[in-house]
């Protein structure tokens, strides 16, 4: 099983493609295990020359898992943001940066084109931001900025997703909550199989079941304050790709990084949601490879 040991945790990885591929890093969003890349968008990747590496971040799937660690509740945190009142994490995105960082430490790659969805792509620009020479570039999917101000999802949604369950369900329990969550932030695509959010809700909890992680990792997002505002030291050339249909982060947020980051180009998808739907994934891959060639075409020629 690939594991590396870094800042004080293990963190397991994969990768596709040849070792002498251009690097690409993915990152998944939160609570979500590598498992949830399809793979056909990899194959894509791997088929244009890239070396596709993937990990597990912290708190999630087999990599180490916080366990036992207190954090504040959602409305806690949510309450000092508003208030200015600090409140307790168990580690801050900052760290899970560093994770990204240490794995390419470990492989000897000195810098990498990063991807990263949702949470993930809160975890690529904090590493665009603190660790510049590591990020070819920047391909932020279906994230935010995080700055103050920018709509959230709405009411309905968030009842929906916070919904009260039972603290200890079984498995066939903890399936369909999966299932349904997938679904609520998901586009309706017909390419999809009817039962994949199912079989993946299945996977993922035979795999590694942890909703207090996934709070965890919930708490980190919260706590991260002042990524907007740094947002403009990024020099890695950035593609920001947004589904036009996003609740959970609506298409607003993705409006925003893109302003933020000099130069960065935006891209709506239509008939997507919060989600990478089978249709648009052959469309995800070649916007990504578009970029990543650009970029090295021109860092061919500088060099």
């Amino acid at each position: 099983m690939p594991t590396i040991q870094a800042n004080g945790i293990e963190l397991y990885y994969e990768e596709r493609g040849e070792a002498s591929g251009v690097p690409l890093l993915l990152v998944m969003g939160l609570g979500r295990q590598l498992i949830a890349w399809p793979e056909d968008f990899m194959a894509q990747l791997v088929a244009a020359g890239h070396r596709v590496i993937l990990f597990d971040n912290r708190d999630v799937g087999l990599s180490t898992h916080f366990h036992g660690v207190q954090v504040a509740s959602p409305v806690r945190a949510i309450a000092g943001l508003i208030f200015g009142i600090g409140f307790k994490t168990a580690y801050h995105l900052k760290d899970m940066a560093a994770d990204a960082v240490a794995l390419l430490d470990h492989l000897k790659i000195d810098a990498a084109h990063v991807v990263g969805v949702s949470m993930g792509g809160m975890i690529a620009q904090t590493m665009a931001i603190h660790y510049p020479s590591r990020v070819r570039s920047l391909i932020s999917v279906m994230s935010t900025s995080g700055a103050r101000g920018l709509p959230g999802a709405p009411a309905k949604l968030r009842q929906r997703l916070t919904a009260r369950r039972s603290t200890t369900p079984s498995r066939d329990e903890a399936i369909e909550i999966g299932r349904r969550t997938l679904e609520l932030i998901s586009y309706p695509d017909p390419a999809r199989a009817p039962d994949a959010f199912e079989k993946h809700a299945a996977a993922a909890y035979d795999r590694a079941y942890d909703p207090k992680g996934t709070l965890r990792q919930l708490i980190a997002i919260l706590a991260d304050r002042d990524r907007a505002a740094q947002l403009a030291k990024v020099t890695a050339p950035t593609l920001v790709i947004h589904g036009k249909q996003d609740e959970l982060v609506p298409m607003a947020c993705g409006v925003d990084t893109a302003r933020r980051i000099k130069g960065a180009r935006l891209e709506i998808i239509d008939q997507m949601a919060h989600d990478l739907p089978p249709s648009k994934t052959t469309h995800m891959a070649d916007l990504i490879i578009g970029h990543t060639q650009s970029v090295e075409q021109g860092r061919a020629a500088a060099a």
